[in-house]
């Protein structure tokens, strides 16, 4: 059996691209980390790197075995963290991933307030608006927009979260307000430039948003949101975050309205786990709240 020692250092030296950035990041002596890949290529009968002025370049061999070391790397995390949450009292590392607007907009109040509550607790918050997968572990909670189908998920739907056209004050004192969709031709429009499929199918809906109509595009949503908050244009942006925020005005509300159920998840293995059940019932409680500022 090899070592999983030889493999975490085999991920790292991977990630980091040298046997010294390795070390660095794994708290280890260089020549260890050199000895872990030499021990490792003599196991498996393969060389994994090849050695040049700029690091370690990873052979054919080496790229095919990537997916599986970090496949074992997650789950060796996931397994420290789900050991961590039991015993007696709240504590352990809960990875939790949310979208980046619910990363920066919801969550850090929330784990300010586990911290104070349960200063055992270590939360890792994964920004991303690329959807984790809980059953391979990837994260243990997950904030998401659709009822998750996976039986062996416990889902709690957390209300609606609406998304609507809004605008910056300044804008508009600047450029007018549309009275129709059709006024947002003469407007400089804010939007996606490749966003994800479900995003593309939303706003197919509305011809006005289509990519060549965009005088501003990012597929960050903060970006975005950033962008309509310094009067640069319209855009699309959640109504209980415009809500808090008396400069950003709804455009149009009739017209463009996406509404989307929020769902926190974890994976039921986890129920036990102290710590990941009173973040799971904080974040859930937090986009309940969050959720119920954009019903008019």
């Amino acid at each position: 059996m090899i070592e999983w020692e030889l493999y975490r250092s085999f991920s790292h030296v991977l990630r980091e691209g040298s046997l010294s950035g390795a070390a660095r990041v794994l708290g280890m002596a260089q020549p260890t980390v050199g000895r872990h890949i030499a021990a490792l290529e003599d196991a498996l009968g393969l060389v994994l790197f090849t050695r040049s002025p700029t690091g370690f370049l990873p052979t054919e061999a080496a790229l095919a075995l990537q997916a599986h070391a970090y496949a074992m790397e997650s789950m060796a995390a996931t397994l420290e963290r789900t050991a961590s949450g039991f015993g007696h009292g709240v504590r352990g590392t809960v990875r939790v991933s949310v979208s980046e607007v619910i990363g920066v907009e919801v969550m850090p109040a929330v784990i300010a307030t586990l911290r104070e509550r349960y200063p055992e607790l270590k939360i890792e918050l994964v920004v991303v608006n690329q959807v984790q997968n809980l059953l391979h572990r990837e994260a243990d909670i997950a904030v998401r927009v659709s009822r998750p189908t996976q039986e062996q998920l416990i889902a709690r739907r957390t209300g609606i979260i609406e998304w609507g056209l809004h605008a910056g004050s300044g804008y508009l004192a600047r450029c007018g307000e549309p009275a129709s969709l059709a006024d947002l031709a003469s407007h400089t429009l804010i939007g996606y430039d490749c966003g994800t499929p479900f995003i593309r199918e939303a706003l197919r809906h509305w011809p006005q948003f289509q990519h060549a109509n965009l005088a501003l595009r990012t597929d960050n949503d903060l970006a975005q949101l950033a962008l309509i908050r310094a009067d640069a244009g319209i855009g699309i942006c959640q109504v209980a975050l415009a809500r808090s925020e008396p400069r950003l005005v709804r455009i149009l509300p009739g017209e463009l309205s996406i509404a989307l159920e929020t769902w926190v998840t974890m994976h039921e293995d986890l129920r036990q786990n102290t710590g990941c059940r009173v973040t799971f019932d904080a974040i859930a409680s937090a986009m309940s709240s969050f959720a119920s500022q954009g019903i008019a």
